[in-house]
């Protein structure tokens, strides 16, 4: 099928666009995930032990596997499981698997390629590290793109959180179908941003991060991501038509970056995609925004839920170890069945909002602490069976107040 690219010729259009290809309608069957690690250098004795590596030596140590941001000659082959490989602009690197039946099928598959992953790395020393947050090395942008050039640029002008959530943070994101009907989708959405505190709290575990203003917090990964740019990570979820509603927000959202010839992709001040639309931008660019621009917006824009044909679910910290299968099959179980939507719902309704709340406190809130066992606990009522113990296991753990940091299952 030929992707539109045709010139966009009003905010109207622009917006039915969005909802098309933003909440693909269909049978809600599929999960997905996305792992990000921070890497360093393993060379005990060394002066560069613990450094980031060059991209260079990364690039040669996943061969056919490197993503085409490192090699554009690169094959980008799937790693065998299927899962593929990007970098993001720190040096993380990130595993995105493909879409599955089942969650306990995804996590198989996750830890077959990460395994593959490892073996590829350790054989020119770089490490994977299973942290959320890079506490000890300063914020320093690998990847030399004109997207992270203009995106460092408009973060640096609001504040000094976007170049470390770029370059020293690491998050577990979990992909699930949007929904059979418009009725479904909106019931889903809604459920998801419900859940979401109290499952950032569940699992929040990056209380330190290299460069962040003093404060004591549960989730220095998701204060960043918060503050970082709040007009396009903050989305509006109470309307009565959620799907009509993230489009409007995504076209008035502020323009990160400008794709053009050369290495210059910055945009023009304070100007949203909406604007160049509407021709406010034909002297400074000289063009009106086909779909396949608006389709690149929509990829600059970070709410803790964004819609990419699926919803991709993007507020739980990078877990230590294979912790991050619990989260994968914590929100896999809530959205699973028809019937437990809601339920979770209600019981993160106290809750839901609460983003900051549960970025600082964690389980240290006890409102966010009861919603998040609350939660689990019916996750694990409703999961794979072998996937209920590890959940039931984090149920505990928050009932103690323990963060997976602290946990000792």
């Amino acid at each position: 099928m030929l992707l539109q690219t045709s010139e966009l010729t009003s905010r109207a259009a622009a917006e039915a666009f969005v909802g098309g290809v933003c909440f693909k309608v269909g049978p809600p069957v599929l999960v997905g995930a996305e792992l990000e690690w921070l890497t360093c250098l393993h060379r005990p004795g060394t002066a560069n032990h613990g450094a980031r590596p060059d991209l260079s030596l990364v690039r040669h140590a996943l061969g056919p596997y490197a993503p085409k941001s490192l090699s554009p000659s690169s094959p980008a082959l799937p790693l065998p499981a299927g899962s593929v490989i990007t970098i993001e602009p720190g040096g993380q690197i990130e595993l995105s698997s493909p879409p599955v039946a089942s969650a306990d099928e995804l996590c198989g598959l996750l830890r077959s390629d990460e395994g593959f992953l490892r073996k590829l790395l350790d054989a020119h020393s770089i490490r994977l590290t299973g942290a959320a947050a890079d506490a000890a090395r300063p914020p320093q942008r690998q990847l030399q793109l004109p997207r992270y050039a203009a995106m460092e640029q408009r973060f640096a002008s609001i504040g000094c959180f976007g170049t470390l959530m770029m370059c020293n943070t690491a998050a577990t994101q979990v992909s699930l179908d949007a929904g059979a009907s418009p009725a479904q989708i909106a019931q889903r959405w809604r459920a998801l941003y419900a859940i979401g505190p109290a499952l950032l709290a569940a699992f929040a575990c990056s209380p330190r991060l290299f460069g962040a203003p003093d404060g004591v917090w549960a989730s220095q990964r998701m204060r960043a991501w918060l503050q970082l740019d709040p007009a396009r990570t903050n989305v509006p979820v109470d309307g009565p038509d959620p799907v009509a509603q993230y489009a409007r927000w995504a076209v008035q959202a502020p323009l990160l970056c400008v794709r053009r010839p050369g290495a210059d992709w910055t945009p023009p001040p304070g100007a949203t995609f909406g604007d160049w639309i509407d021709g406010a931008l034909d002297s400074q660019l000289g063009r009106r925004p086909d779909h396949d621009d608006l389709r690149y917006h929509l990829s600059t824009l970070f709410p803790p839920i964004r819609a990419a044909g699926h919803l991709e679910v993007r507020y739980i910290d990078a877990q230590r170890g294979h912790d991050w299968a619990v989260p994968i099959a914590v929100i896999d179980a809530l959205m699973r069945a028809p019937a437990v939507v809601p339920e979770a719902h209600s019981l993160a309704a106290g809750t839901a909002g609460r983003w900051l709340d549960a970025a600082r406190l964690g389980l240290r809130d006890g409102e966010l602490r009861s919603a998040a066992i609350s939660l689990l606990e019916l996750a694990a009522a409703h999961a794979e069976p072998v996937l209920v113990t590890p959940i039931a296991n984090a149920a505990r753990r928050c009932r103690a107040g323990r963060t997976p940091l602290e946990s000792q299952e």
